[in-house]
This record gives C-alpha cells, structure tokens and sequence, in this order.
C-alpha cells in the first residue's frame, strides 16, 4: 500500500514538474489561422501547381500556329560506288560526303482547328485559375467555420464554469443553512445533483472544445503537441437592417465567384474543344519550303571547291503546297467522328453545369444575406433575454434565501439564466462570423486580406 502511494505521489510530483516546465500556450487570431492554413493546404497547393501546367498547355498550343523550322545535317565516308551528283558519274573509292538543309513548313488552313485549341487552353487556364481563387475561398470558408467553432466552445466553458462555480458556493451555504435548520435537507440534495449536473456540463463542454481544436489543428497541418489560444476578432457586429436590393448583389457575385466563372469558362473551353475536332474532318491547306545542299570529296579525282559545291552544284531550292482531303479513312473517320461526338457531349454537359452553378450562386447569397439580418435580431433578442433572466435570478436567489420561494423555482431562474447566456454567446459568434458567409456567398472573399 505503501509503495503504491509513492508510485502516485511520484506521478503527481512529475506532472507537476510537467507543468511548471510547459510553455505558455501561443495565441492564434483569425488572420493567422488563414495565413497558415493558405501557405499548408494541399489541395490549393495542388491547384496552384496545376496552374503552372495550364499555363504551359496554353503556351504550346500558341506555338502551333507558327510554322516548323528544322535544320538538319550530316557527315559520312563512304568506300565502295558512290554516284557524284555535281559531276553525274559513278565513283568506286573513297568520298566525303556532307549534307545540310533547312525545312519550313506552315499551315495555311485546317479548319481553324489550331486557333480553337489555343482558344480551348486559354479558356482552360482561365477555368484554373478562376477555380485557384475559389479554392483559397474554400479553406478560409472552412477555417472560418472552425475557429468559430472553438471560438463558441471556449465561450460556452467559459459560462459552464461560472454556472458550475456559483453552484458550488450554493451548495455550501445551502449545507450551512441544512446544518443551522433553516433549510431542509432535500435542498441540499437537489442543489448537490444541480452542482454534479453543472460539473457535467462542464465536461461535455470540454470534448467539444477538444474536439473541435482538433479539427483546426489538422486543417491547419500544426504540430497537435503546441498548445494555442484563439481570440475572439475585433470585429463590428452591427448589421444594416434595411431591406437591401439582391439583384446587384446577384451580379456581383456572378462576377466574382470563381466556382461560377469556372463554369464558364470549362463550358467556353469544351464549346473550343468541339469546334477543333470538327475542324479534323475538314481539308487542310500547307505549305513547305525546303534548301538543301551538300559537299563531295572524291580522293580519286578532281573535285570542284566547296563554295561551288554548296552554293551551285549542289544547291537545291523546293517551295509547294500540300492538301489533304479526307474522303474515307475506315475507322478513322469512325474515329474523327466519334472524338467530336464526345467532346459535344462534354460541352452540353458543361452547359447544364453552368446552368447548375447559376442558381447555386444566387441560392447562396440570398440564404448569406437573410441569414446575416436573423443572426441580427437573433443576437439583439439574446441581449434583452440575458438581462431579464439574469434580474429573475437574483431575485429568486434572494427569495430563496429568504424561503419565500421553492428550490424549484429557483433552480428553474437559474436554468433560465445558463441558456440565455448560451444563446447569446451562440448568436453573437454566428453573427460575427456571417459576414465572412457573406463574402464568401458573393465571392468578394479576398485571400489578401488575410495575408
């Protein structure tokens, strides 16, 4: 036995130690809880690299409309028959021989299907990037949610553990008074279970927060052994309770949502993609142009110098144009028609998507910006209502004491006075936060701002 409260007094003596050695919890505001989380995201940096490849997609598909220009050249021996060019006779020995030319070749016309693939990339980056930006807006939305979260938790222990305190002193004098006579002992039993009741509370209170933390730590990508604080923004929680026009707001956001502008754009990008597929069973018109020229030295025989060679023996000059004219290729024509089929499919079903993303955004800020004017009166109601209940309290407390009144009616007040102080705490955090909702619902959600 002895032993076994060595081992306990030794572990408390540690966690203490523990404790004492433990450094201070770090405070984490709002802006720095999205700066991190903006410079960790995974999936905004994945989108940022995806950019990058968009960009070199777009900058390939430019560099198809100019021409192809290729030089090529090249240096043999030979023994055995060689035919000399320049002198128009065969030679069996020993020859040098060295060529060189240079190719151009340019499309005249091939159904403007080079220009819609670069209208095709240009408006696929534009989708990317657009979609880059409503990603940062995400994980600030996302953030936003759960430092709220733990902002409310740390408000809602905060009021558990006032209600649990004044509990206990309560109880205390509710056993004095049980002690004295002046009360009977079933208050004491009814105050002690309203005590136990509030203790809890408290600890469902703190799982959540815990919880919650957790869910920030994670998003965030910090280390969960660093301990920190979240304040609460110093923000205006006053709100225009004018009815406002949502038509201009609706324009707004579908200016600047990027989740919509995506849309847009991928359907702009497909309607591109239809055309140069199209484009692939139509003519297409090039031209070419090729100078070539070579040098021969024959060991058996006299040769002509090499600027002779090069600039006039050997020298040859080609200019022409190609068309090719699909008639009937077999399954390739299948094929050509099946590509363009799809990809017609596809730009439809972009349609719909567009379509889709439209009502969504208007759904959006119309459900941001009533939301915002309820959380308003909600939390101005909450004002008055903690007042009352906290008035009701302490006059039921002093007729408690007095034993005019019942243990009932007094744990009641109190009960009363807990919610009111939860409600209002919950309507004053959503309020505060509901303006990001809103920015967020309009797309005018910067990540800058926040930077």
């Amino acid at each position: 036995m002895k032993s076994f409260i060595a081992v306990w007094m030794a572990l408390g003596l540690s966690v203490s130690a523990l404790a004492q050695v433990s450094p201070q919890k770090k405070t984490l505001s709002f802006e720095d809880a999205v700066r991190i989380a903006l410079k960790n995201a995974v999936l905004l940096n994945q989108q940022k690299n995806n950019l990058e490849l968009s960009v070199m997609q777009r900058n390939y598909n430019v560099a198809g409309l100019g021409p192809t220009i290729n030089f090529q050249a090249s240096a043999q021996r030979v023994y055995g028959n060689t035919f000399i060019q320049q002198t128009g006779h065969v030679i069996n020995g020993k020859v040098d021989n060295a060529y060189g030319g240079l190719n151009a070749n340019i499309n005249l016309f091939n159904g403007f299907s080079q220009v819609n693939r670069v209208r095709q990339a240009a408006s696929a980056l534009d989708a990317q990037s657009f979609y880059v930006n409503r990603t940062s807006q995400d994980i600030i939305n996302t953030v936003s949610g759960q430092y709220l979260n733990v902002l409310l938790d740390k408000e809602l222990l905060k009021i558990a553990n006032e209600n649990w305190e004044a509990l206990k002193k309560q109880l205390t004098q509710i056993k004095e008074q049980v002690a004295l006579g002046a009360k009977s002992p079933v208050d004491e039993y009814n105050q002690d279970s309203q005590t136990r009741g509030a203790e809890i509370r408290v600890i469902q209170t703190q799982i959540a927060l815990v919880n919650d933390k957790a869910l920030l730590t994670q998003t965030l990508l910090l280390d969960p052994t660093d301990e920190f604080e979240v304040v609460k923004p110093d923000w205006d929680l006053t709100v225009a309770q004018d009815a406002k026009e949502l038509e201009p707001v609706f324009d707004t956001a579908l200016k600047n949502r990027g989740d919509y502008l995506r849309a847009v754009k991928n359907e702009e990008s497909a309607r591109y993609g239809m055309k140069a597929f199209r484009a692939s069973m139509t003519p297409t018109l090039s031209m070419y142009s090729n100078l070539f020229s070579q040098y021969n030295y024959v060991y058996t025989d006299v040769n002509n110098g090499f600027d002779q060679q090069v600039k006039s023996d050997n020298l040859k000059k080609i200019t022409g144009f190609s068309l090719y004219v699909p008639i009937f290729g077999g399954n390739q024509t299948l094929q050509n028609r099946t590509n363009f089929v799809q990809q017609k499919v596809t730009y439809l079903n972009f349609v719909q998507t567009r379509k889709n993303a439209e009502v969504q955004v208007k759904t959006d800020v119309m459900k941001a910006y009533e939301t915002l004017q309820l959380y308003s009166k909600w939390f101005e109601a909450t004002l008055g209502q903690v007042r009352a209940a906290e008035m009701a309290l302490e006059l039921e407390r002093e007729r408690y004491t007095l034993g005019v009144t019942s243990f009932v009616d007094y744990a009641n007040a109190n009960r009363v006075f807990v919610q009111a102080a939860t409600d209002r705490a919950q309507a004053e955090y959503k309020l505060l936060f509901q303006k990001v909702q809103v920015d967020y619902a309009t797309g005018t959600l910067k990540a800058d701002d926040f930077k």
